[in-house]
This record gives C-alpha cells, sequence and structure tokens, in this order.
C-alpha cells in the first residue's frame, strides 16, 4: 500500500459516492457559481455570529453530501473535518450536530485533501464503509483571527488573498461507480522562512512542490498521467513561484493542465488581490467543478494539492516564519 516514501496507494479504489458544496455571496458571484450545491446571500447566513454563519455552512455541506448519497447520519460511521477555527470549533460544532464518530483535523487550507486521503485510508482498509470528510473556511472568521476584523477596512498589499466563505464534503463508500481515489501523498512541513501573513501563496507554494515532485517520484509516473493537476490556494503569486521551482526540480508541468484552485474560483473582476484562500477554497472547487467535470466525463484523472499554511495568531505575534504543508489527492473516473 505505501510505494516509495510518502504515497499511499488504495488497491480497493475507494469511491467518492456523493459530494457537496456550498458558499457565501462572493462566490455567487464567481465564475464556478453553477457548481455550488448552494450559495448563501449574506455573511450572516441568518446566524447572529460569522462563527455560527461558517459552522452552518459546513453543516449544509455534510448533510446535502448524505442526503445525495441516499444515506442517513447513522449510515456513516466517521467524521473527518479541520477548518481554521482556534480548536477546528467549526468542525467540532458540526460534529456534535451530525452525531457521527468525529476525527478532528488540523491542516489549515490542506485540510480538504487531508480528510480525503485519511478518510480513503480508513474505507480502503475495511475500518469503516462510509466516511465523510468536509472542510469550511469564512472570510470574516479568517479576517478576525488571523489579521484585522473586516469591519476595521484594512488595506492590503496585492501578495495577499480572499479567503472563500464556503464548505465541501465528500462522502466516501466502499463500492460505487463514478470517482475513485488512487493514492494519497502525505506532504512534509516546509519553512522556508516567510513570515508575512499577507503573502500565504509565497508560503506555501514550496510545500506545494515538495508534495508534487514527491508524488511523481513515488509513483514513477509523468504529469502527463494527469488531465488535471490542480493546486489549493496558492493564488496568482505562489502559483507562478511554484511553476518557477517545478521547473527548477526538472518537473514541468504542461500550462494546458496545470491551474490553481484559488485563480478558478474567482472572476478577474472580484477584487480579490492575488486569489482565493481558505479551507473551504480547493474543497468547494473540488468538490463541486472539478467533480461535476469528471461526471461530465471532461476529465478523467486529476490530481488536487492542497497548500496550507501551518501559523497561528500567537506564532505570528511572536515572530515565527511560516511552517506550511501540502497533501495530494489522486482521482480517477472509472464507470
Amino acid at each position: 500500500m505505501l510505494q516509495g516514501h510518502q504515497t499511499w496507494v488504495f488497491r480497493n479504489r475507494p469511491a467518492i459516492i456523493a459530494t457537496a458544496a456550498v458558499g457565501g455571496p462572493f462566490e455567487a458571484e464567481g465564475p464556478l457559481a453553477k457548481d455550488f450545491d448552494k450559495l448563501h446571500g449574506d455573511l450572516w447566513l441568518g446566524q447572529d455570529s460569522y462563527e455560527k454563519a461558517e459552522k452552518k455552512l459546513l453543516e449544509e455541506a455534510c448533510t446535502t453530501a448524505i442526503e445525495k448519497a441516499g444515506l442517513q447520519k447513522s449510515d456513516v460511521q466517521f467524521f473527518l473535518s479541520g477548518d481554521l477555527m482556534n480548536q477546528i470549533i467549526s468542525s467540532s460544532f458540526t460534529a456534535r450536530t451530525l452525531a457521527v464518530p468525529f476525527i478532528g483535523l488540523f491542516g489549515a487550507c490542506s485540510s480538504s485533501m487531508e480528510s480525503l486521503a485519511l478518510g480513503s485510508l480508513i474505507v480502503d482498509s475495511k475500518a469503516g464503509n462510509y466516511v465523510l470528510c468536509g472542510t469550511s473556511s469564512h472570510n470574516a472568521t479568517a479576517e478576525k483571527q488571523f489579521r484585522y476584523p473586516t469591519e476595521y477596512g484594512s488595506q492590503k498589499p496585492p501578495t495577499a488573498q480572499w479567503t472563500v466563505t464556503g464548505a465541501g464534503a465528500a462522502l466516501l463508500g466502499r463500492e460505487g461507480e463514478g470517482p475513485k481515489v488512487m493514492a494519497a501523498t502525505v506532504g512534509r512541513v516546509v519553512d522556508m522562512g516567510i513570515s508575512d501573513p499577507f503573502s500565504m501563496g509565497s508560503a506555501m507554494a514550496p510545500a506545494a512542490v515538495d508534495t508534487i515532485t514527491a508524488h511523481f517520484r513515488d509513483l514513477r509516473i509523468s504529469p502527463r498521467e494527469y488531465d488535471l493537476i490542480a493546486t489549493g490556494d496558492l493564488g496568482k503569486v505562489g502559483f507562478k513561484i511554484a511553476g518557477d521551482l517545478l521547473k527548477k526540480h526538472g518537473l514541468e508541468i504542461p500550462e494546458d493542465i496545470f491551474t490553481d484552485c484559488g485563480i478558478l474560483i474567482y472572476s478577474e473582476e472580484q477584487p480579490v488581490l492575488a486569489g482565493g484562500s481558505g479551507c473551504g477554497c480547493s474543497a468547494t472547487v473540488t468538490y463541486g467543478h472539478i467533480l461535476n467535470r469528471m461526471r461530465k466525463g471532461e476529465l478523467k484523472k486529476v490530481l488536487i494539492v492542497a497548500t496550507g499554511a501551518l501559523l497561528s495568531p500567537l506564532s505570528y505575534q511572536q515572530k515565527e516564519s511560516i511552517p506550511c504543508i501540502a497533501h495530494a489527492v489522486s482521482i480517477e473516473y472509472i464507470s
């Protein structure tokens, strides 16, 4: 099952039997709006705090995925999820609502593929029949915790990114037609000394490159094995850096198959500076847009490389640099 140094190959090919993506008002204005299962018209979602609104996003994504699979919450053995909030409260409180055995994770914005990789490991090893994998982020909660409250109206540099208000969930099963999880490469923590919280893309790019090169090295395949390779939320700045670093490593990914979820989710007209970010970025783009393309037959095999910056408000205030990580999951549509 372990191939190479850090890649799992799933012999039983766990099936992604249902997915769901829920977004906010800014995501509703983006080019991928039609790929969301549900979109909200305001950031509050009818709640009295942004944190409660984020919890509602994740609850809706999870319950929608379960309903689309034709299952009940009681059919799910494990719920794997993480988010950006202190003590991953969005995931923990959602687990309270679902009443499903819960494994909390923290990989920052890499949590979407971290949960999918570990969920696939559980299903592949027959330690569970149905596993729910999810994550969420909210623009106002992330800004409040990591930078400044949105009400403050602080200006940002061009390298900054817009945290996605959204949640994504995938329900894995041992059997089923459609997208299958083929392999997962678990990333290492990479820290190049960057400490600017307004330059997440440049901080995360080396981690993405480290995981991508490990994936192809472990599996002994070339990038052309895939129809699409998408990083999580590097944005315009980090994505360019990643491309340059890959070339220096002797791994040049063709431009026609290489993209970034943080670039895809918003249009050029939206004031998102360098692009999208947040746990909900790769989750909603993958579980909505990319898997919809696979189901339509436009894509057969994709590699999603979710990236995460493992900083906290405390570490930033203590002038620590930003350790980063990336986890890659290979998905293939098998009819």
